[in-house]
Order: structure tokens, then sequence, then C-alpha cells
């Protein structure tokens, strides 16, 4: 079905599907909402161009692969309900019918939010992969995975309210190759996602879905596609010479982890990668177990901008092989070296590829009619959109900040307005962020957390001392706050300070001279100290056990939790009072005591008794001090 062609809203296909309303168009199908007449149940029918359905070989392989994809029952593969070809009219109309789906694509998701948080990013790549899973354990392989053909709907039940990842499209590309060329130098596939050995050979494995599920991960984790490229070809070309960066180069925020495992996932030499679906799904469950990142669940999202539909098709329609097919001249896609070649040798190539590929006359696009790509700047993204779908163009959404363009309003397109390019290309269509605004950092975060968080923003980080406090609550040298303060808009690249926390507030050594032992320790570590055993010392005004001081002393002011303070305690002795006890009665008292008994008078006689002491019962001494005896007779 050509752009052009008029819609068959109204028809029945197969005397039983009823189309109602388009949902999507391109240059190689449409995407219709219908009924099942006979089930009564709402459906999406894919209807392929005319030609198609001309050629028998292709009708057959169409029918085959329909039947392969309906094999697959998962949550996250969209269902496949039938396949046929209706006679009816002037021309003949393949069509497969799919589960219709409320909601949007990974393509819309990326577009709102530019960039996923890990956790998010884990959470639809586990999906994808679930339903990749199921596909490579009955030996399907996708070939063709990118955020299009990730669809978002809408769960049901408990989950109600969130978003489950449908994967669509299961073997419409290899059907696709099977009509109008058999030549080995036709690749098929979205050139952004192609593995390798699909640009060398157009052969696809298990491995190569593997490499386009990598490459959807980095996509999430960056907000932008690994490679890119003024031509397919430059593209392609990365694709095969060119290992995939790592994402935290461009999202400092991403853990090393999830490098490794892109990495993995998209490593060039094709024995490198995880084996299928399931191996690498095994592995991104033991990254996020290893990182502590929770499984959350998928946004759902907003109907698409579709007039009153609330549903996306269930597959996304083909555009022309402008689009998603590379055709290669053979000797273009070289083969990998192994070993790496001096960078001389590789431009080289380059060139002589380039120069063959002007001197032999090939064309890298079938049907590459030219278009004008017109001026959308200062438009708002429908009008943007709508302007550049109706110069039969492609518009791929990005968000950038702005110091003077509004936000939603777009800046400019990529080709320029005015240039010429392929009709049914894509276009980079920028909109504006506005200005950026200081992010709101909580505060306890990490010093290195706040610099990634500012530097994310596009904005400068400095450390401004004289904005530190005493937070009692917030460790020393964590954050407590920015300036200008969160939310506030600034220029791109502007300076942010952000202050750091000096611990808890300096607390002065409270007052314990004259309590017990066990009620100073208790005061102190109320006060945050901790205390311990200084030593004793002599004290005439202090009982024996009670403070006599701190140190340091009380009243001195210490910074931070966690300081010691000593207790020096009193060591006085009590001297007993022994007066009319015996000589001998009255130096067991004293020994007891840790005091020594002197007689200066008296105690000969049996019946001696103690008259008087020095120094007298109930003062405080020095352990060991002598205490003078008179006695009579």
């Amino acid at each position: 079905m050509t752009a052009r062609e008029a819609s068959l809203a109204g028809a029945l296909l197969d005397h039983r599907y009823q189309v109602t309303s388009l949902l999507a168009r391109g240059g190689m199908s449409a995407v219709y909402r219908g009924v099942d007449t006979r089930l009564d149940r709402p459906v999406a029918i894919k209807v392929m161009d005319p030609h198609y359905a001309a050629d028998p070989s292709w009708a057959e392989r169409f029918e085959r692969e329909a039947r392969a994809a309906a094999r697959l029952h998962h949550p996250n593969v969209v269902a496949v309900h039938d396949q046929g070809v209706d006679y009816s009219g002037d021309n003949a109309h393949a069509f497969l019918v799919m589960e219709l789906v409320d909601g949007g694509t990974l393509r819309d998701l990326l577009e709102q939010r530019g960039k996923l948080d890990p956790a998010l990013a884990l959470s639809v790549t586990e999906q994808v992969l679930a339903a990749l899973s199921v596909a490579h354990q009955a030996d399907l392989v996708h070939r063709d995975i990118k955020p299009e053909n990730v669809l978002i709907g809408r769960a049901a039940g408990p989950a109600e309210g969130t978003g489950v990842v449908k994967v669509a499209d299961f073997g419409l590309v290899r059907a696709l190759a099977s009509a109008n060329t058999t030549s080995s130098s036709v690749i098929l596939g979205t050139v952004a996602y192609l593995s390798p050995e699909q640009v060398e050979t157009g052969a696809a494995t298990e491995r190569s879905d593997v490499y386009s599920v990598g490459l959807l991960l980095y996509e999430m984790l960056t907000g932008a596609p690994a490679f890119s490229g003024d031509t397919a070809l430059s593209v392609a070309y990365q694709h095969v010479n060119t290992d995939v960066p790592a994402p935290s180069a461009s999202n400092p925020l991403v853990p090393a982890a999830l490098d490794d495992l892109v990495r993995r996932a998209t490593s060039r030499q094709v024995r490198e990668r995880p084996a299928d679906a399931t191996a690498l799904l095994a592995e991104l469950r033991q990254v996020r177990d290893a990182l502590g990142l929770p499984q959350v669940p998928v946004p759902a999202l907003p109907p698409p901008d579709v007039g009153d539909d609330h549903t996306v098709p269930a597959m996304s329609p083909i555009t022309r092989p402008v689009n998603h097919t590379l055709h290669m001249p053979e000797g273009i896609a070289e083969e990998r070296p192994r070993r790496r070649a001096p960078r001389f040798a590789l431009f080289t190539a380059a060139l002589l590829a380039l120069a063959g590929l002007v001197a032999g006359g090939f064309w890298l696009y079938q049907a590459a009619n030219q278009v004008a790509v017109p001026q959308v700047n200062g438009m708002t993204r429908d009008r943007a959109k709508q302007a550049l779908a109706q110069a039969e163009l492609r518009p791929h959404v990005v968000r950038k900040h702005h110091n003077t363009v509004d936000t939603g309003t777009a800046i400019r397109t990529d080709p320029a307005a005015g240039t010429e390019v392929s009709t049914g290309g894509e276009v980079t269509l920028v909109m504006s962020l506005g200005r950026p605004t200081v992010p709101d950092i909580d505060p306890g975060n990490s010093r290195a957390d706040a610099i990634a968080a500012i530097k994310q923003a596009g904005l400068t980080p400095k450390h401004d001392p004289g904005l530190d406090e005493y937070r009692e609550s917030i460790p020393k040298g964590a954050v407590i706050g920015v300036a200008p303060g969160p939310g506030t808009p600034v220029k791109i690249g502007a300076t942010v300070s952000y202050a750091l926390s000096k611990g808890p507030p300096p607390t002065p050594v409270p007052t314990v001279a004259g309590k017990s032992r066990s009620a100073a320790f208790s005061i102190l570590r109320q006060a945050g100290f901790v205390p311990y055993d200084a030593g004793e010392v002599f004290d005439a005004d202090v009982p024996a056990g009670y403070v006599v001081r701190t140190e340091p002393a009380a009243g001195t002011t210490l910074a931070g939790t966690g300081v010691r303070v000593g207790v020096v305690v009193s060591n006085a002795v009590e001297v007993p009072d022994v007066s009319y006890r015996s000589l001998g009665a009255a130096q067991r008292i004293l020994a007891d005591a840790g005091l020594t008994a002197q007689v200066v008078q008296g105690g000969a006689g049996f019946v001696s008794r103690v008259y008087q002491q020095n120094p007298g019962g109930g003062e405080r001494v020095e352990p060991g001090s002598v205490v003078q005896l008179w006695l009579f007779p």
C-alpha cells in the first residue's frame, strides 16, 4: 500500500475482519483498527502493499512466517491471530490480524524522557529479552529489534495502571526479504540496529538479536543511538568496524557493570556475545542483583497523536525499503580483520569502497525520490511532526536545552530545512527543553552524585566553602544544598554551587563534677561523647568514686560525634570514727579503710580506749594516710 493509496476503512477483509479506521501508514504497509466480526473483538490489521500479494513465492513465505509467529504465546509477544489474502476489489491485499495494543512504543517513551534511569532501562530490556527467549527457543529470529517494534501497552488486572512491554513484527523482515530480490547484497533491517554480520552477509542468528538488544539498552541509558551518520552506509560501516562505546561515556550515572553488559552484548565478534536472549536475560538479572537495583514497573504511556484513537498498532507499519533496506554492492561490507588494521588502511578502504560505489553506479536506496526538508523552526512538536509527515518524512524527535527557544518549540531539523532527502527518510526533529534547571539534589547525597547530576543537567558544578554548614543529621562531606536553588532556570553551562555538611555542630563538654561515675558517663553519652576512665586523684571536697573533673574540661567545645572524654574521679578516703574503741578494734577498722593507726599516748592497759583521734572521724584523707590515736589509761 503506497502512501497515497486510498484507505481501506470500511472494507470487510476475507468476509470476517471489518476495517474501521487507519492507525498508521508506511511505504509498504498500513495498520488499521478493526473488528473480528466472528469473535466480536477489536484487532489490529496490518495490510501489505498490493504488489506483494501478486508474488506467489512471497505470499507463501508470508503465510509461513505468520504461522511461526502465531505459535509464540507469551505476555511480552504481540499475539498474531490470523493471516490471509483478500481478493475483493481491484487489488489483492495480504493482511495480518494481531492483538490491538493500548499504549505507545519505546520510541515514544524515549522521546518523552530522553534517557531512562538504569533500573527502568533494565526492566524494559528484561521484558524484551523474555519475548525473544520464547522466539529463540522456537528457532525464530526477529532480525529487526528497534524502539518502534517494542510496544508498551497497558497492563490489566492487579498491575493495572502500569505498562507491559510487547515485541512486535516477528518474522516479517524475513518474509519481506523474499520479495523482489534474492541477492545477498540486500540487507533488510533498520540500519541503526543491525548487527555486523547482517551488514556483511545479510545472515542473522539469535546472537544478531542479542546485538540489537544491546544497542537498544545503550540508547535507553544514554538517550541516543550508539552510531549515527549522514548516510546509512556510514552507520553500517561503523557497525562493522567500530566497537559500541560505553554508555557511561555519555551518561556518567551508568554503573560500570552496565557498561560491561552492553559491551558483551554488542561485541563485533559473534561468538563473544551471549548465545541467545535467554543467556543475556540471565546475565541482566545477575547484574541487576549485583547493583541492588529494584525491579521497577514500566510506566504506561498516554495515547499517541493519532486523532481520537487510544491505541497504537500491534506492529509498526513497514516503510519503503529506502528506510529499512541498505543495498550494499559486493565488497562494501568488508571482512572484519583478524587483527587491528592501521587507521590509514581502514580510511583508505572506506574511500576505495565509496569510490567503487560511485564508479559502479550503485545506489544506496531503492526508489529514492527526493523531497526538501520543510521549515519547522518555532513550531510546536505536533505541528512540526505533521509538517514532516506531510512531506512524507519520518520525524525522529530528540530534545535539547536551549537558552532562548521556549520549551516545546522546534529548534531545527537535521538535515537542515531545505535539504533534499529521500522520500520516506528519517529527519531528526530537535525540540527545545528550554533553559536547563538546577537539579533537585536531596540533602545527604554524596559529593560525587551531586557533581554528576549537575553535569547531567548541562551545568558546571563548583564547591563553595562559604556555604558549608554544620548539620546534625547529615554526615560530614555530604551535600546540603545548591545555589541557585533547585528548579531555577539558568543558561546552558552556568555554574551551580553546592554546599557540604561540616557534620554535627560542635558540642560543649557538660559539667559533671560532683556526680557519681555512672551518672557522669550517662550524661556524657547523651551529649554525644564517648566517656572513658581517666584515672583517680585526691580531692578532699569530693567523695570517693565521684567526679573531680573531665578531660577536656567542662565547657570545652568539641566538633564531631564519637569524641572521647576522660572522667577523673576522687579517691578520697573518709576516716572512720574509732572513738571509745579498743586499740585492736581501732587498728582493724582503720586498716580496712586503707589507713594506718599510730598510737600517740596510752594503750598499755587491757581496757584502754580511744578518746581522741587525728584526723577526726568523717574527714577525707588520701589513701594510706596515718591516723593518730590517744587512749586511756
